[in-house]
């Protein structure tokens, strides 16, 4: 299960006016994540769907070790490769290639090359793939590395030491990308706003924090973005939201909540974007996901409607809708299941506006 179902708190802030110059986005991320070959052989059904693009494997050994001591080089990923670039896609034109912090096993302190290498790789793949960028899932699945209390030398490190290295390991990775891909768009599930509603008001707070090391990152990360670079905040606490006001305080809190833990405010306000996800089965361990009756989903047709317009008119760009029981797309045959033609409407018609 997804983090936020540990995450549904959210600080009470006042509404935020939006921009609205970039044409909105609305991105398909799930259990029915696609690898490349599937793509190549289901576009076509899957871009019948309303959405600007999905969240996509290359491989699942990339995918589950990207993030470690193994270096990856394109020959082994090139049937992958081939079918990404095979793939013809017609209004799937915001697409991006997943990248992982697993299996999470090399400690700041330690060599960094391999991960180094591997988002540079994984960048110059999206690019030649036509891809908008990198889905870059921050959640520790595998390991700890983002909580200073859990490192290997916490107790002979201080945590201004670990930030700072993790400070330089985000650099790092930026550039990565960067090189692979300028200009690119890296979208994260989470950003400054995960460690802020875990309690970290300010910089002293940090530490305490399961996500503490998180911000240092990010810092890094936006200390080397450049040119039209993007960073989105995708916003996973979102995930829930029901009341309309909660996109606008959300908003806010991306804008203006996270800024004191912030380390540079004119790079954070230059090259980040403001994003939101919902689940659109939420929570179904918990709530149950009914076919027959919808009115027994946490959302129903008429509600999640109504959620997916105002997050697509409250972000500066970014929506993602996230599923589990549900697919938009399955295998082999690339069909729904378990998706009631009510939700696919209800979808279509947000992202027209009604």
């Amino acid at each position: 299960m997804r983090l936020i179902a540990c995450l549904l708190i959210c600080c009470s802030l006042a509404g935020a006016q939006t921009t609205r110059s970039t044409s909105k986005k609305l991105i398909e991320f799930g259990w029915d994540e696609p690898d490349a070959a599937f793509m190549r052989k289901h576009v076509a059904r899957m871009e019948q769907m309303p959405f600007d693009g999905c969240v996509f494997t290359l491989t699942s050994d990339f995918l589950s070790q990207g993030w470690g001591k193994r270096a990856f080089t394109a020959a082994e990923l090139q049937k992958a490769i081939d079918d990404l670039n095979a793939t013809k896609f017609t209004t799937f034109t915001h697409n991006f290639l997943r990248f992982d912090v697993t299996p999470g096993d090399v400690d700041w302190f330690d060599d960094f090359a391999a991960i180094v290498k591997n988002a540079k790789l994984a960048a110059t793949i999206a690019k030649r793939g036509n891809a908008a960028g990198v889905l870059f899932d921050i959640e520790q699945y595998a390991a700890p590395l983002w909580n200073y209390s859990k490192q290997r030398d916490a107790k002979t490190k201080s945590f201004d030491q670990y930030a700072q290295q993790a400070k330089q390991r985000g650099r790092e990775v930026m550039e990565a990308f960067g090189q692979g891909y300028p200009d690119l768009t890296v979208f994260l599930t989470f950003g400054y706003t995960l460690p802020l509603v875990q309690g970290a008001k300010d910089k002293s707070k940090l530490a305490g924090v399961e996500y503490s090391l998180l911000a240092p990152f990010l810092d890094g990360m936006l200390e080397a973005a450049r040119g039209d670079a993007k960073i989105v905040d995708g916003f996973e606490i979102s995930y829930a939201w029901k009341q309309m006001s909660e996109f606008d305080d959300g908003l806010k809190m991306m804008r203006q909540g996270v800024l004191p833990i912030v380390g540079s405010v004119d790079q954070y306000r230059a090259h980040m974007s403001a994003g939101f996800g919902l689940w659109m089965d939420q929570d179904w361990r918990k709530n149950g996901w009914d076919v027959k009756d919808l009115s027994k989903n946490y959302f129903t047709p008429q509600q999640f409607r109504a959620s997916v317009r105002k997050a697509l008119a409250t972000a500066d760009e970014y929506v993602w809708i996230y599923t589990e029981k549900p697919k938009w797309w399955a295998p082999p045959s690339g069909e729904s299941e378990l998706l009631p033609p009510a939700y696919v409407g209800a979808v279509r018609a947000a992202k027209d506006g009604k």
